[in-house]
């Protein structure tokens, strides 16, 4: 690895645990708006116009990780490389410095809300932390592969199951989230709805989390990341292999 990647990665490093702290910092002051006594379950309800301004602060926040991966790559498959290390090392840190500022979470299991795009996402803290290292690794391998040879690409059938895998990683999360307004304690709460924020969650607790469901979209997305693995490494091995072939 060149000594430029390197400091790129360093850079984009410091770059997500800064945004890591500012997004704690936030959570923070909300915290001690809506939950002076700790965080726990049921959630409050929190007014529409706040809600609001938490959507479009996570949006900004997914951009401003988007572009620092655009500018820090030189092509499509490293920018998004470098998108995914930023992406993880953000979310892993932002839950570092909770536990330093609030002793939270308690321990690994602990469930906290993950997300608000396009619907509140629920989940114990490891989950996500497990889906931050499997973007670390995959990132690292783009990157390193990149510097060794140019005809590092995913393929359609790797794509498949990393996209699949994704989007049933998703299901999970939000399963909890629909499964109480299925049950009509509610409406599903977006953008554009007339409600206050967990309105349809004010009695909920969580009980299970639905690891079967999180287990095979992992499964998937492993699978996919062990593929393109395999298929760079080969190209690496032949590549090499030619070089010391027509070596005069």
């Amino acid at each position: 690895m060149t000594s430029q990647t390197k400091k790129t990665l360093l850079w984009i490093t410091l770059f997500a645990i800064a945004m890591g702290f500012l997004e704690t910092s936030v959570v923070v002051y909300l915290r001690e708006l809506y939950y002076p006594n700790g965080f726990e379950f049921p959630l409050t309800v929190i007014p529409k116009k706040i809600a609001i301004v938490e959507f479009w602060r996570e949006l900004a926040t997914i951009i401003m990780l988007l572009g620092a991966g655009i500018i820090a790559g030189k092509t499509k498959l490293t920018r998004f490389a470098y998108f995914l290390i930023a992406f993880a090392i953000w979310d892993v840190f932002y839950y570092v410095f909770l536990y330093i500022l609030l002793a939270w979470p308690q321990n690994i299991v602990t469930w906290d809300i993950l997300f608000l795009i396009p619907f509140p996402w629920t989940g114990p803290v490891i989950a996500p932390c497990i889906v931050a290292l499997g973007m670390i690794i995959l990132g690292y391998l783009i990157i390193y592969y990149s510097e060794q040879k140019k005809r590092v690409f995913i393929n359609s059938k790797q794509w498949f199951l990393l996209i699949g895998g994704v989007i049933i990683i998703i299901s999970s999360f939000m399963w909890d989230y629909f499964n109480v307004v299925s049950k009509g304690t509610g409406s599903i709460w977006n953008l554009f709805s007339e409600s206050n924020l967990f309105e349809e969650m004010r009695t909920y607790i969580p009980q299970q989390f639905n690891w079967a469901v999180f287990s095979i979209g992992l499964c998937l997305c492993f699978t996919g990341m062990l593929l393109c693995y395999k298929n760079w490494k080969n190209i690496n091995t032949e590549e090499s292999r030619g070089l010391q072939r027509y070596e005069p």
